[in-house]
């Protein structure tokens, strides 16, 4: 019996190390793109703008029109361009390799910055350097290294200051240290991290509201409680220093069942919106474009990376929640899907960008592409 205890406890700790949270990608082979299964609202499209970026994760593009991708698993940071104006990346470079899960990229007066766990780097006038970009500049080298949910989504807020995630070192545990399970964010010219959000878990995406000027962001909830249980979430600072609830409560009402006595739900900051469980959001974004239907003006869109230990598949798709200051009509709905057949993933979507003509790209780390998304109703 003990024998049998043991290789089962292996077995789990095998599975959690090696799929820390929702954002990991479980297939080893790779499927083949099937466009013709994305499912789309009338009017739209959905084609291929960028291919052969293995890994392709975060995005940003440049004013001038160059976009820049990072990777989680690859180590490699690419840049792309359409130079001949079909809508379709022609150019491709990489502009550094063995970088250790360099997710997060994010472009400001002429310079990349670039997120690896524990630093932020910086290429220096990258757009006249792009065949030969050099060494990076180290800006900052203090963050955590425990890989954990250590990889980092980052950017540029209204306020000038570098925006970076710190996921906790776990699945769910208490730390020591007040810096995991929050948002940070630095000065550039002066890196010294400022704790602006706690009881996050795992950001991989945010953004500003347009209007407000807002911090909202995604978060993955806890893994093993559960095919239901807790919900993924859609959040929004509305004041610096909030605590989201982790690890003691999930989903805003949903007490840790290890560490959540003594807690009261009711003393955490809620989530705006419930998202699916173990879809695992990442990337998202406010439209503000002009080519889509005005409608979708201000509309919330979110890529589902998908569940990877759910009994039934999930997520693996965009999808969408309104603005409303009435919770019951905060609509939480479906974009595109079609990446999950069969309870089969071809496609795992990762981060959202728009181009200058309003239509939308999608990066997809799976099939190693990403996509443009245009109306043309």
């Amino acid at each position: 019996m003990r024998i049998l205890i043991f290789l089962f406890s292996l077995m789990m700790t095998s599975c959690t190390s090696a799929n820390p949270s929702g954002d990991g990608n479980q297939e080893k082979d790779k499927p083949s793109i099937q466009l013709d299964k994305i499912v789309l609202p009338e009017g739209f499209t959905i084609e291929i703008y960028a291919d052969d970026l293995p890994n392709a994760r975060s995005m940003c593009l440049s004013p001038s029109g160059t976009l820049f991708v990072g990777t989680r698993q690859k180590g490699d940071v690419y840049a792309v361009r359409d130079t001949d104006g079909d809508m379709k990346a022609d150019r491709k470079w990489v502009l550094a390799t063995g970088l250790n899960s360099p997710n997060g990229v994010a472009f400001r007066d002429g310079d990349l910055y670039v997120a690896e766990i524990s630093r932020i780097l910086k290429f220096p006038d990258i757009e006249s350097k792009l065949e030969s970009p050099g060494k990076p500049v180290v800006i900052y080298d203090g963050y955590p290294t425990k890989t954990h949910h250590g990889w980092k989504y980052i950017a540029f807020g209204p306020d000038g200051m570098l925006y970076v995630p710190v996921g906790a070192p776990c699945n769910i545990c208490e730390s020591e240290d007040e810096i995991f399970g929050t948002i940070t964010r630095i000065d550039v010219s002066d890196p010294k991290p400022e704790i602006i959000a706690n009881g996050v878990r795992n950001t991989v995406g945010f953004n500003w509201h347009p209007e407000t000027g807002e911090l909202w962001f995604t978060d993955n909830g806890g893994d093993w409680l559960g095919d239901d249980m807790p919900a993924c979430e859609l959040n929004y600072a509305r004041e610096p220093g909030l605590h989201y609830g982790y690890p003691y409560c999930h989903q805003g009402d949903f007490p840790d069942p290890k560490l959540g006595d003594g807690y009261d739900c009711a003393d955490f900051e809620p989530p705006y919106r419930k998202l699916g469980p173990h879809v695992a959001p990442l990337g998202m974004e406010f439209y503000q474009g002009s080519m889509f239907p005005a409608s979708y003006q201000n509309f919330i869109f979110i890529a589902e990376h998908g569940s990877w230990n759910r009994t039934k598949p999930i997520g693996y798709r965009i999808s969408t929640v309104t603005m409303s200051d009435d919770k019951s009509k905060r609509e939480y709905g479906v974009f595109a899907e079609g990446w999950l057949q069969d309870g089969k993933a071809w496609g795992r979507p990762v981060d959202l960008e728009y181009l200058p003509d309003g239509s939308m790209l999608i990066s997809d780390d799976l099939a190693d592409v990403i996509y443009r998304v245009a109306y043309k109703g």
